[in-house]
């Protein structure tokens, strides 16, 4: 790789612009097993929002909602529905990270800024990307606090267990057709990023639909950003669906990592959350394709959990139903034994698990 002039620490936080923050961060806290970690609204000060900050693992995210019917998030929201506007990147130097990446072609969505409170500073700047999502630099060296200036922390009497979510493993985009290569083409030049792997409409499709991918990661594989696109198919993809319902491109889902993927999935189910069906024929010839694994294929199977092999080791992953009305943003779970791939061999069976739901749905 050439000389890295973005280096990325990790994920800082994922935010999401929603209707109601107070209920959606119930539902992550019950459903998800999040912990209380922060909060802002009128308690703290800011009269036009407000927010709810979560965290289990390494995993943060943040709520927020409109507090005025006029307001940027309640534009968001009316147009795309709940969905993510930050992916905030962990920095060391953000107003090096701005000045790299604008040099580069990256629009400009906020000049490096210092919040500052009785525990020290921040300095967060932030790119566009694909449709109004925003990469934001946060950079937090010299700040002790519990989230940034401006939260207090939230310690409600409401808390659950969590479920074992360790961090974030990768988060998808859906971009509009002929768009794969102009984001991929943005996060190499503009960002340093490599493209790690390429699926095209022979690797992922059905007799139905299709779609392509292109994986682009940071150079200390932290950070890994699928771009998909739709592909011709004779009917609609789940891509073209995504973009009808968010009215553009955005982020389709975040894969939360485990280190045991049957306690985690258990839980998850426990507490109401839905997966996409399997059918049992998928389990015949699994072990075929994969050989020999670790874990139970009659937990797994039980659990409609997909398993998939790489020359670098194996993988298990579940992916939820869309978590609100729209079709639109969903979750992946994946626990990585060695495998550095994205579930290729398991493409077609997810794939036609999807299309029964939009089959449902009446998108298809």
């Amino acid at each position: 790789m050439a000389e890295n002039f973005l280096p990325i620490n990790g994920t800082d936080f994922v935010e999401f612009y929603v209707g109601n923050a107070k209920q959606a961060a119930f539902y992550y806290q019950t459903a998800f097993g999040f912990q209380p970690l922060a909060y802002s609204g009128l308690e703290t000060g800011d009269k036009n929002k407000t927010s709810y900050v979560l965290r289990q693992g390494k995993v943060v995210f943040v709520l927020t909602t409109a507090l005025t019917p006029d307001s940027e998030i309640g534009e968001h929201c009316k147009q795309h529905g709940d969905g993510v506007k930050y992916v905030a990147l962990w920095v060391d130097d953000a107003t090096h990270s701005f000045n790299e990446t604008v040099k580069r072609g990256a629009k400009p969505y906020r000049k490096p800024t210092k919040y500052s409170d009785e525990n020290g500073e921040v300095v967060i700047s932030g790119i566009h990307t694909y449709g109004e999502t925003v990469h934001l630099f946060v950079e937090r060296k010299n700040y002790k606090g519990i989230f940034l200036p401006g939260f207090r922390e939230w310690k409600p009497d409401y808390k659950t267990t969590d479920v074992g979510l360790k961090f974030i493993d990768h988060m998808v985009g859906n971009v509009d057709w002929g768009q794969m290569d102009v984001w991929a083409k943005f996060y190499h030049d503009v960002m340093g990023f490599e493209q790690l792997v390429s699926f095209d409409d022979k690797d992922i499709s059905t007799e139905y639909s299709a779609l392509m991918s292109k994986v682009m990661a940071n150079d200390n594989m932290r950070i890994k950003f699928p771009i998909n696109e739709p592909a011709k198919g004779k009917k609609k993809s789940q891509i073209e669906e995504y973009i009808d319902f968010y009215k553009g491109a955005g982020v389709q889902h975040v894969a939360l990592a485990t280190s045991d993927i049957i306690h985690t999935v258990s839980e998850l189910r426990k507490r109401g959350v839905e997966f996409l069906y399997v059918p049992d024929t998928y389990y015949k010839t699994v072990s075929d394709r994969v050989g020999s694994i670790k874990e139970d294929l009659k937990v797994l199977q039980s659990l409609n959990i997909l398993i998939d092999r790489d020359d670098e080791g194996y993988l298990l992953q579940i992916f939820t139903k869309p978590i609100e009305d729209r079709p639109t943003v969903f979750y992946e779970i994946i626990q990585r034994e060695g495998a550095l791939s994205f579930g290729k061999g398991n493409f077609k069976a997810l794939f036609e698990s999807i299309e029964r739901e939009q089959e449902s749905r009446g998108t298809l």
